[in-house]
């Protein structure tokens, strides 16, 4: 893997490195892929590769990866829980069945060994009796795919019975790609704005709900926004339950920003101004301009 790479740098990277000229088609290939360095041809199905890539060397990765985690059960726990979850620390902990201080110390070694890395809440929680846990994210989209839908299944994946892995990746692909793609409208907002550029930005979360996007231009500006991957398009609908979750966490955002993978209602698109930004699947192919091989990371992990 890339040391310190951010998800941004590690998208084009991959598209440059496996000509991905469709962004939709990058993005998913990306998130079962991204991070490792690997040769990937995108003009194969998705599934193939996987057959291919994954589950025909599923010893070979299985021996890399438990070389790093030292083959400790709860360090894998902890890693299924987060790629499984919403990757907030405590709970993912819950979920892995380790006490705090156990979850605590797998999260540092983890960390400390590249698999994971720490996200902050953009702002202090409403409630000022809250103590807001931290996100812990995988450093590599192909590690999130890993816990997710290898290591779990791994008593019939080395026995080459992959139908259970199979069934659980038909259904819920689609959620699995989310995080991604958020990550993604995270970057295509900063870099969107121009004039007032983005001094923060990332994700605000708290008891009550998520938003996804959060940011604060050098100017002083409040951005909030949303994600939506359905394939309905997006109306007015979107734009009340995002001010909805930010009158809960008592934000007054200067500018809503939503992003719609379909596209929006001819209605809600009238409703587009300076303090309403539309973002639709097209918009994400200005993180693929101008790309050459000055994009590429070096990755110092074995290819398959």
């Amino acid at each position: 893997m890339s040391k310190h790479s951010l998800p941004t740098q590690q998208f084009r990277s991959f598209c440059f490195q496996n000509n991905a000229t469709d962004i939709e088609k990058a993005i998913e290939y990306f998130a079962v892929f991204g991070g490792m360095g690997w040769s990937v041809d995108v003009t194969k199905p998705l599934e193939e590769l996987i057959d291919e890539k994954v589950l025909a060397n599923y010893h070979y990765i299985h021996g890399d990866i438990a070389k790093i985690t030292q083959s400790n059960k709860g360090h894998h726990a902890l890693l299924t829980a987060l790629a499984s979850g919403d990757a907030r620390e405590h709970s993912a902990f819950r979920r892995a069945n380790l006490s705090r201080r156990e979850g605590e110390e797998s999260a540092a070694f983890l960390i400390k060994n590249g698999l994971l890395s720490r996200e902050n809440s953009q702002e202090e929680p409403a409630d000022e009796n809250e103590i807001v846990s931290d996100r812990l994210t995988f450093t590599a989209p192909f590690l999130r795919f890993w816990f997710a839908f290898v290591s779990p299944y791994y008593k019939g994946i080395k026995e080459g019975e992959y139908k259970e892995m199979k069934e659980r990746w038909e259904n819920t692909k689609q959620a699995f790609f989310e995080s991604v793609y958020e990550k993604l409208v995270i970057e295509l907002t900063k870099q969107s704005f121009k004039e007032d550029p983005v001094g923060k930005i990332g994700s605000y979360w708290d008891k009550n709900g998520i938003i996804e996007i959060l940011g604060r231009t050098k100017g002083g500006k409040t951005i909030a926004g949303a994600c939506k991957y359905s394939k309905a398009k997006a109306n007015k609908s979107e734009l009340t339950k995002l001010q909805e979750r930010c009158s809960a966490a008592k934000l007054t955002p200067d500018i809503f920003v939503i992003f719609s993978k379909n596209g929006f209602s001819n209605e809600f698109k009238k409703e587009k101004c300076e303090t309403l930004r539309l973002f639709t699947l097209k918009n994400l192919k200005m993180l693929l301009e101008d790309l050459s091989e000055k994009d590429l990371l070096v990755n110092t992990n074995k290819k398959y």
